[in-house]
């Protein structure tokens, strides 16, 4: 199923997409939930990030020819970071280009949705704490990570992690084709096939570091093909089987 959450008037609700209908439901996506009568049309509803997690946790480096493409070596054990949950935004949300960077770069990715309080997670029970799949972009100030050496500044400006625009339930990670397009062009076109550290191994990983709660999200890392983006831009990271997450970029005038 794929769940959401959007806009009626100025109140949030929760919902489940079916076909061009979203069927509103009252309760938790994690516990106990039921579908009302109540349905908006999906095509024109106002989505809103589908979970407003405690926190982000990320992988650098999951691909090979990205740490490539960016003249690094791969790591021998996954890289993390951890994104401030002030950096969510969701399906058609602006994002801003921070007055400090010259330089910003999208990074497509699928992202995990932890269903359940878990800690110290073999990777064979990994999928047990799995709620389910969105889509998120990583936006990096890449001058920033350059200057800094390190990932907090760089990736945690408001707006850089948009994710959405739904959560699917019925997915299968390892069939995942992560597409990210700059104003219509195709830009990134990878599967998670080729992680060097798969989803369960990642579980097992940062759960051995941290306890994860519901809603928590752990971004798997990007493909191939990251490049820039500029103020007026329009940004596409689009997964099969779940949608595509759209958001423009604009100046920070705040």
């Amino acid at each position: 199923m794929k769940f959401c959450r959007f806009l009626d008037g100025l109140a949030e609700k929760k919902g489940i997409v079916d076909g061009d209908l979203i069927r509103e439901i009252e309760g938790s996506f994690f516990g106990e939930y039921v579908v009302t009568d109540r349905v908006r049309d999906a095509k024109t509803a106002q989505y809103l990030p589908p979970v407003y997690p405690s926190k982000l946790v990320c992988v650098a480096r999951n691909y090979t020819e990205h740490a490539k493409e960016l003249g690094n070596e791969v790591p021998e054990v996954p890289m993390i970071f951890i994104k401030p949950s002030t950096a969510v935004t969701g399906q058609g949300g602006e994002v801003f280009f921070p007055r400090t960077s010259q330089h910003v770069d999208y990074e497509g990715e699928l992202a995990v949705v932890i269903g359940q309080k878990c800690r110290k997670v073999k990777r064979e029970q990994a999928e047990s704490v799995i709620f389910g799949y969105t889509c998120i972009n990583d936006y990096t100030a890449r001058d920033l990570q350059k200057l800094d050496g390190k990932f907090a500044r760089a990736k945690g400006f408001d707006t850089f992690a948009p994710i959405g625009p739904v959560i699917e339930t019925d997915f299968d990670w390892r069939k995942a084709r992560i597409k990210t397009f700059v104003n219509g062009e195709l830009k990134q076109d990878g599967t998670a096939d080729l992680m060097i550290n798969d989803v369960p191994a990642l579980i097992e990983f940062m759960s051995e570091i941290m306890t994860l709660l519901p809603g928590d999200i752990i971004a798997t890392g990007t493909p191939a093909g990251v490049g820039s983006v500029k103020i007026g831009d329009t940004v596409d990271v689009e997964i099969d089987g779940i949608g595509k997450l759209t958001n423009r970029i604009v100046k920070d005038g705040k």
